[in-house]
C-alpha cells in the first residue's frame, strides 16, 4: 500500500509540472500586463579575443556572435528593461541579454557584434570604475556612445559593493557579500556602506549619462532584505542569478538569469532537456532551488 502512494504522490508531482509547463497556472494579476509570459534573461560579464583562455565569467568574441546568430535564428528578439517597466507588449519569443561588470570588452569587443545583430543589451556597471576611470572598464565618454546607438541600456551593480576591497571584487564563501547584511551591523552602518552606495551608484549614472537607470544586477546575485525597499524604490526590474527561466507573473523584481559559459551551448540552456525541467520544476514546488 505504501508503495502504491508514492506511485501516486509521484503521478500528481509530474502532472503538476506538465501542468505548469503547458502554462496552465496564471496568477489571474489583471495589474500585471506580462502575467503569464515567460522571459530568459541570460547573464554575461568579460569578453575576450577569440583563442584566449575563458574561465566561467567570459567567453570569446566568436562566441557571443553564435548565440546572438542562434537566438536570431530561433525566432529570438531582445528587449530592455526599459521596455519592461513601460509595460510595453512582448514579441513572441522575448529575451533579456545582461552583461555585468562593465568590462573595457563590452564596448571594445561585444559592441560592434551588437550592432552588428541590432540586439539590445543591458550593461550593469560598478559604478566606481567609472568614477575613478579604470582602464579595463568601460568609461562614461562608452556608456553614452553605447546608449545613443538606441540598442544599450546601463544599469546598476552598485558603487563599491562588489567586494571592491581587498577581496579583489570576488566573493568571499566565508564572508558578507554584495549588498549583504554584515552580522550584528547597525542601522547607521548598513544605511552608510550599502544604502548610500546603491543610491550614489543610482545618482552617478542619471547624471553623467542624463537618464536614471532602470535596471539593478544584485553582485553574486545575493538579495538582502533590508536593502530590497530601497531598491525597488530606484529601479523597476531587477536580477539576481538562478538557472530558469522567468516568469513575469511574478513581477519585474530579481529576475532569475542564467549563466552562459563556453561549455554550455545556448541551446541546451534555453531548450533543456525535460527530465531537467521537471527536476528544476520539482525543486521549486519543494522549495529546494
Amino acid at each position: 500500500m505504501q508503495s502504491l502512494w508514492k506511485r501516486i504522490l509521484a503521478l500528481l508531482l509530474t502532472l503538476a509540472v506538465l501542468f505548469s509547463l503547458a502554462g496552465c497556472q496564471s496568477s489571474g494579476n489583471a495589474d500585471n500586463p506580462y502575467d503569464g509570459q515567460k522571459l530568459p534573461v541570460l547573464m554575461y560579464h568579460h569578453v575576450v579575443e577569440d583563442g584566449q583562455e575563458c574561465n566561467d565569467m567570459t567567453i570569446t568574441a566568436s562566441r557571443l556572435r553564435e548565440d546572438l546568430q542562434w537566438l536570431q535564428d530561433n525566432g529570438y528578439t531582445t528587449v530592455l528593461p526599459r521596455e519592461l517597466a513601460a509595460g510595453e507588449p512582448l514579441p513572441e519569443k522575448p529575451v533579456l541579454i545582461t552583461f555585468d561588470d562593465g568590462y573595457r570588452s563590452n564596448y571594445n569587443l561585444a559592441f560592434p557584434i551588437f550592432q552588428e545583430f541590432e540586439a539590445k543589451v543591458v550593461i550593469s556597471v560598478m559604478v566606481y570604475m567609472q568614477d575613478h576611470a579604470a582602464s579595463d572598464f568601460v568609461t562614461w565618454a562608452m556608456c553614452r556612445e553605447m546608449i545613443d546607438s538606441g540598442l544599450i541600456e546601463i544599469g546598476s551593480h552598485t558603487y563599491l559593493l562588489h567586494n571592491l576591497d581587498e577581496r579583489g571584487g570576488s566573493f568571499d564563501p566565508e564572508g558578507t557579500n554584495g549588498v549583504q547584511r554584515k552580522p550584528e551591523e547597525t542601522d547607521e552602518a548598513f544605511q552608510t556602506r550599502v544604502l548610500d552606495d546603491i543610491q550614489l551608484s543610482y545618482d552617478l549614472i542619471a547624471e553623467k549619462l542624463e537618464q536614471p537607470p532602470i535596471f539593478f544586477a544584485y553582485p553574486f546575485g545575493l538579495t538582502e532584505p533590508d536593502a530590497d525597499k530601497l531598491i525597488q524604490e530606484l529601479f523597476p526590474v531587477t536580477a539576481v542569478t538562478l538557472p530558469k527561466t522567468a516568469d513575469l507573473s511574478d513581477g519585474l523584481y530579481d529576475l532569475p538569469r542564467q549563466t552562459v559559459t563556453m561549455n554550455k551551448s545556448l541551446d541546451s540552456i534555453l531548450n533543456p532537456p525535460l527530465k531537467t525541467v521537471v527536476k528544476a520544476k520539482i525543486k521549486d514546488f519543494f522549495g529546494l532551488s
